[in-house]
């Protein structure tokens, strides 16, 4: 069997059965490694390979977990919670509003964080802990929440040429060039409008299926008892390294950087307390150390993956099946992007893997640039939502579950799979047989 295949059933196996996400992906790495006959030896000096890559990331998570307590404590979430309870006020014909204004706010904010504010993930810990006491009190389904932000993360940098968009489009289109079918980045957001907008159907879908109340355990706030008392300079202070922070992570393109001078800022207008200051960091980087371990293992993941060399047996022998038939063989394609994806949890890594193998096979099939750029981008993207090891699920779960009631595969992974993934894969295959 093929050993990438047999991995990835593994490791997501493993974590439907609710076995922790960095286990599963140790565990469905060495049954990789393995089984394509890398030996135990090679294996383990593969997986350790790729750690180093996943370093980064985690220590950006930290930081940014211990900027977004910092800026918690300040007391300015509170102010933002207030001010929504006003506009509830107790009445049960307001909350229609409220759900709305929330809704548009979080996928606002998805949609900002990959091109105007490009912060990634880096607003979900500062913007979804305080909402989630009014989602309580709603009785809102945080499935919906995590499906709404990841639709926000990926269809725009899917689609909007900016941003992460660029980066994104970019080496798609760079990738496709380069295994010999020349494109631009300006073709990237036409191929991916159809395979976007089925991800917006698949949004509004889930609105529909996650529309009944869930109850969560939850402290009723009264608007009265909700005092908040925040200094003019705490406010400032707290603004101004906002702004630093968005600034050095722009202008170095490193988020360690971002959060490294906003803490300093706080740090030293006083905005942070010095005496707190530990405790605080030190509790925001507990809330991400989830993310930054994933990130870790599904590096190591990626790395046995890539070095048992059956991501090209798993395509070659698929074309034995082809026969010819163009969307019999895009919607393969699309699938093994599906299954790579999943496992890599990347889908700006899983470009180049797969572009190399797809873009000539295509082109022996006759298919027109566009619907290449079309396959390529969406077989890209398909696996971002629902993999356990992407952080546009991992985002998601680090916000919603700072209270212990939110399951990051059950409530994250599955709904995003069944409302992002399948949508795209069906518009996906519809949009590439249309531009054949």
């Amino acid at each position: 069997m093929n050993a990438v295949i047999l991995a990835v059933a593994v490791m997501l196996i493993l974590s439907l059965l609710r076995i922790n996400v960095v286990l599963s992906l140790v565990l469905g790495a060495f049954v990789g490694g393995l089984t394509s006959g890398m030996g135990i030896e090679a294996t383990v000096e593969s997986f350790t390979d790729g750690l180093g890559a996943g370093a980064t990331i985690a220590l950006s998570y930290g930081l940014l977990g211990g900027f977004a307590i910092a800026i918690a404590k300040t007391g300015i979430p509170e102010l933002m919670i207030a001010g929504m309870l006003k506009i509830l006020n107790g009445k049960s014909n307001r909350k229609g509003l409220v759900k709305i204004l929330i809704f548009f706010l979080i996928f606002l904010m998805s949609i900002l964080s990959q091109n105007i504010i490009p912060i990634h993930i880096a607003f979900i810990p500062l913007l979804i802990p305080p909402i989630l006491k009014i989602l309580n009190m709603l009785n809102v389904d945080r499935r919906i929440v995590a499906t709404l932000i990841a639709v926000g993360l990926i269809g725009t940098y899917s689609f909007v040429p900016a941003g992460f968009g660029a980066i994104f489009q970019d080496i798609v289109a760079t990738q496709v060039s380069e295994a010999g079918m020349e494109v631009s980045s300006r073709d990237v957001p036409k191929a991916m409008a159809i395979p976007v907008l089925g991800m917006l159907i698949g949004l509004m879908i889930a609105f529909a299926v996650y529309r009944k109340p869930r109850h969560y355990k939850h402290n009723e706030i009264e608007i009265e008892s909700l005092h908040v008392n925040i200094s003019k300079f705490v406010m400032f202070s707290t603004v101004l390294a906002l702004v630093v922070s968005l600034c050095a992570q722009v202008l170095t393109d490193s988020m360690i950087v971002g959060s490294f001078a906003g803490i300093m800022i706080m740090y030293f207008t006083g905005a942070l307390k010095w005496k707190e200051a530990d405790d605080i960091l030190s509790e925001g980087m507990k809330m991400m150390a989830f993310i930054g371990f994933v990130m870790i293992a599904a590096n190591g993941f990626a790395s046995v993956i890539n070095a048992t060399g059956h991501v090209d047996s798993l395509i070659t022998s698929s074309t034995t099946i082809l026969k010819g038939n163009r969307s019999l063989a895009v919607f393969i394609m699309l699938v093994i992007g599906l299954v790579v994806t999943m496992g890599i949890g990347s889908s700006f890594a899983t470009v180049p893997i797969i572009a190399t193998l797809f873009v000539p096979l295509a082109q022996g099939l006759g298919m027109s640039p566009l619907a290449i750029v079309c396959l390529i981008g969406t077989a890209g993207a398909l696996g971002d939502a629902g993999s356990p090891a992407s952080d546009s699920t991992l985002g998601p779960t680090a916000g919603l579950n700072v209270d212990g009631q939110h399951h990051h595969i059950w409530d994250t992974c599955v709904p995003t799979f069944i409302f992002i993934n399948i949508p795209l894969i069906v518009f996906g295959w519809i949009a590439c047989v249309f531009f054949l």
